[in-house]
């Protein structure tokens, strides 16, 4: 990670106010793909990391049973509550948390989360996702900067400063580590997209048959 939790978090809260009308065609593309391959069941619980102003939240929270959302920047999460709220939407709640340390316990159906994970390293990256599988959710569905190739440092998608993308190949390969399959790979730019993870079906040993004498 470039910068500290703290230090991006100070960063969203000055622009938490402006930040849904600051975002490119990309971003909303990417964010609607997020919203169309999570499509949660009406029992499902979503937990969003790196919510921001919840936009992915509260877009799945209407066909969901309950949808948490989770960042670091209390003023970015103060504009999703806000907007929940003028929605009438009660069943989507917000509190702090981050994708290694996302301080819940609760059941978890789907996760997603849109343009956050690129700014942690790679291997915060492996760490997150690792993580995420723990919490034994069936999809896992990421929309973010990524490098499909190799990218034009001449005209970056994403802030060197303070952003750290990995390509879709070392994505694919944390997934797999993780125990999730990659079924569907969305290709926005060169570099943006969406990867939908889910879970492997994990292989159950036969039970011996009671009249085998096994």
């Amino acid at each position: 990670m470039k910068k500290s939790p703290e230090e991006h978090a100070a960063r969203f809260d000055e622009k938490a106010s402006e930040y849904d009308e600051s975002k490119s065609d990309e971003y909303r593309a990417c964010a609607n793909l997020v919203i169309e391959h999570a499509a949660p069941d009406a029992e499902d619980v979503v937990l969003d990391l790196g919510t921001g102003t919840g936009a992915i939240a509260l877009a799945l929270a209407p066909d969901a049973e309950r949808v948490v959302g989770r960042d670091i920047s209390e003023g970015m999460m103060d504009e999703a509550r806000a907007k929940a709220q003028q929605e009438g939407l009660e069943n989507a709640a917000f509190d702090r948390g981050t994708f290694r340390e996302p301080e819940y316990d609760g059941p978890v159906d789907v996760v997603t989360s849109n343009f956050a994970m690129h700014h942690l390293s790679d291997e915060e990256k492996r760490e997150a996702i690792e993580v995420i599988a723990g919490l034994e959710p069936r999809k896992f569905v990421l929309g973010d900067v990524m490098f499909f190739g190799e990218p034009d440092p001449e005209a970056p998608f994403y802030s060197p400063d303070v952003d750290d993308p990995a390509t879709v190949g070392t994505l694919a390969d944390a997934f797999t580590s993780a125990g999730f399959s990659l079924t569907a790979v969305e290709r926005v730019h060169d570099q943006v997209g969406v990867l939908v993870a889910e879970r492997s079906p994990v292989a159950e040993a036969e039970a011996p048959d009671p009249d085998s004498g096994e």
